[in-house]
């Protein structure tokens, strides 16, 4: 949040200071007088850092992953884009919405600011929509009273950070619908749930590291002006190297 409030106001200044130059001072400096050294760089680089604000405001944002908690999905050193035109046209800042474009769908990997502290970015799966009544119990997930369907794939292995992981139970998952991946951790307790029904205009989201994620069981539901986007796309992947077979790689 910090750099999209220095971008921001950085293109503000920018733009005044190149407009004063344009209509003000250029017309009245002589025409072989220097132009300052700040108006240069004002009308040189506001061009640059207006385009760099636009697509990250409104298009594309990306993002590195610094946790586990969306094992196997995504591994710390993921390099991410979210697509910021998912959930609605948002002004930078302030967020509010200039027009809507449409709505969470159950399954979605979503970015968004930390209702307990905002100017803090979570990445999760959304789980419940509003209206939804969810429970967790015994690391069995249930939408309306409907157990979700799971079945175990085997025994999670992989490398880098995420080997702290290896050993953990990888199951699939049928998200009414929606198939995915996640770790189970036959050593940790189930962070159980008991009838937590979404209210209007919020969403419930939960880590496909199930066992280790700090999500909507434990701080509650994220509100749809919190929203960032969906996370869509792997561009990069950089923990102890660069793991080349994780680039390019969608996010389901």
């Amino acid at each position: 949040m910090l750099f999209e409030i220095i971008l921001t106001a950085a293109v503000l200044i920018g733009g005044i200071l190149a407009a004063l130059d344009k209509w003000v001072y250029a017309p009245k400096r002589a025409v072989d007088a220097p132009m300052p050294v700040v108006m240069d760089y004002a009308r040189s680089l506001f061009p640059v850092l207006l385009i760099v604000l636009v697509l990250r405001s409104f298009v594309a944002e990306p993002f590195r992953i610094p946790s586990g908690s969306m094992y196997p999905t995504l591994h710390i050193g993921d390099f991410i884009l979210v697509n910021k035109m998912s959930y609605g046209i948002k002004l930078p800042v302030v967020y509010s919405k200039l027009i809507a474009t449409g709505e969470p769908e159950r399954g979605e990997v979503v970015v968004f600011r930390y209702p307990v502290e905002p100017d803090k970015d979570y990445i999760k799966r959304v789980i419940g929509l509003p209206g939804d009544r969810i429970s967790y119990i015994n690391k069995t997930l249930f939408v309306n009273g409907q157990a979700i369907k799971q079945a175990r794939v085997g025994r999670y292995e992989t490398t880098g950070s995420g080997a702290v992981m290896n050993g953990a139970a990888l199951i699939s998952e049928d998200l009414l619908g929606v198939n995915h991946q996640l770790l189970v951790d036959p050593d940790r307790q189930s962070g159980d749930l008991m009838d937590a029904v979404v209210p209007e205009g919020h969403y419930f989201m939960m880590g496909d590291n199930r066992d280790h994620s700090y999500d909507s069981r434990f701080w509650g539901f994220v509100p749809e002006e919190n929203l960032k986007g969906r996370a869509f796309f792997i561009w990069m992947h950089f923990d102890s190297g660069i793991d080349v077979s994780r680039i390019g790689s969608t996010i389901k």
